[in-house]
């Protein structure tokens, strides 16, 4: 699908690799981004820088009806949805039992599950609904889903059991969304990022960096997040790229902790 003039929805597109995303896809693509972030100041200040191409909605990716206003404010200002990339997660410490060995509290786990899984479905869909409608290009597609999991879903550390299982989650979300929303003309992949040098991470101690950096291979380094809009472009612009999940992480391999 060409990108110029499509219509790209970004969750968690108010920061990090989201931003870099919807900045990459307005600037170098001509797209044009609706940002879905539950952040009303930054959103709306990234919005503004973008300009014109470039709108804020803010929403809650795990209610029904925030993502279904969302979408329906997208189509009002630019009639239609092409494609959806749901970077929108939270991440934080989950084991199954705590120092005392007591069971971890399920709230912490479903309040991730909320956002990480259920809210990439939620988006998936309603977005896959508008796509739908939309006149295919080159007689083949409507519409592409992009949904962003984690290298962790492959070798999560300990403590990621929450996030981990999360991750894992949208990566089995690609095959049988891909095969159903295929006679439709709409395409579902996923990228599993590796360790990226987004804003939040960049402020990090110099020592905290350069053991992160450590655990890189080739090249050996934190990735840069054009690097990951390149790659969500590559998953848009590759008609014949379906049902898949990108490993992009320079070879990387999470160690257990």
């Amino acid at each position: 699908m060409r990108i110029q003039e499509k219509v790209i929805v970004i969750t968690g597109g108010a920061s990090g690799l989201g931003l870099s995303t919807a900045r990459y896809m307005i600037e170098e693509k001509g797209a044009k981004v609706a940002i879905f972030d539950v952040n009303e100041e930054a959103g709306q200040r990234a919005a503004a820088e973008l300009g014109e191409r470039a709108m804020f909605v803010r929403t809650d990716v795990t209610s029904d009806e925030s993502v279904r206003q969302a979408v329906s404010s997208v189509t009002a200002r630019f009639d239609a949805v092409h494609a959806c990339i749901s970077c929108a997660a939270i991440l934080g410490p989950s084991k199954v039992l705590d120092k005392e060995g007591r069971a971890t509290p399920l709230a912490r786990f479903a309040q991730m599950a909320m956002v990480n899984l259920v809210g990439v479905f939620n988006v998936m869909s309603q977005c896959a609904e508008q796509m739908a409608k939309n006149e295919p290009e080159a007689g083949e597609e409507r519409g592409v889903v992009i949904n962003v999991s984690s290298g962790a879903a492959y070798e999560g550390q300990v403590g990621q059991c929450a996030y981990a299982s999360t991750k894992a989650g949208v990566i089995g979300l690609n095959m049988p969304a891909a095969r159903e929303l295929g006679v439709r003309g709409i395409r579902v992949n996923a990228i599993a990022p590796g360790l990226f040098l987004t804003p939040m991470a960049s402020q990090l101690d110099s020592k905290v960096l350069e053991t992160l950096k450590a655990q890189t291979e080739a090249p050996n380094r934190l990735g840069d997040p054009r690097e990951f809009a390149h790659c969500c472009a590559f998953i848009i612009e590759n008609a014949y790229l379906n049902g898949e999940t990108i490993r992009l992480d320079a070879a990387s391999r999470l160690r257990g902790r």
